[in-house]
């Protein structure tokens, strides 16, 4: 995004969108958002904060919170952990309403492993030491079922 003729990097606030390793609602999220907020589009920022890789956390709005139509069309789960000063009750709303009509990420009962999950199983696996073994019940990790996570996982 540019602002005031400068290159920043946002990061959405308020949600937890899949990781693109969590095929296919990665992907999915990613081509959501591209489709919904196109290069070059006017967006309004509500910044909260910059995070520790230096991006401007915010809330993206267009003709409307683009954040909270991740949520409400299950592309994404309301991160709790970061909702403190937002209205927390609208992306909670939104997530309860995306579950009951069972879309997106809520397509599978309860809802997919969220992404929170998903990366500390990842680097928990990463810095476990050669073996790269499977924490209990991520057998999605292991592709070719051999008890270890994909090789790509564990560089």
């Amino acid at each position: 995004m540019l602002e005031d003729g400068k290159r920043i990097t946002v990061r959405l606030a308020c949600i937890d969108a899949p990781e693109i390793a969590q095929a296919p609602h990665g992907e999915q999220a990613r081509r959501y958002l591209q489709s919904r907020l196109r290069i070059g589009s006017n967006v309004r920022l509500i910044p909260q904060t910059i995070d520790r890789y230096g991006r401007t956390v915010a809330e993206v709005i267009g003709t409307v919170n683009r954040n909270l139509a991740m949520v409400e069309d299950g592309q994404a789960f309301a991160y709790r952990k970061y909702l403190g000063q937002f209205n927390t009750q609208q992306y909670l709303d939104a997530e309860a309403r995306a579950s009951r009509r069972r879309i997106g990420v809520w397509q599978v009962s309860g809802g997919i492993t969220r992404p929170w999950e998903f990366r500390r199983v990842i680097e928990s696996t990463r810095s476990g030491g050669a073996s790269g073994s499977i924490p209990g019940g991520h057998r999605y990790l292991d592709r070719i079922s051999d008890r270890e996570a994909c090789e790509s996982l564990r560089r």
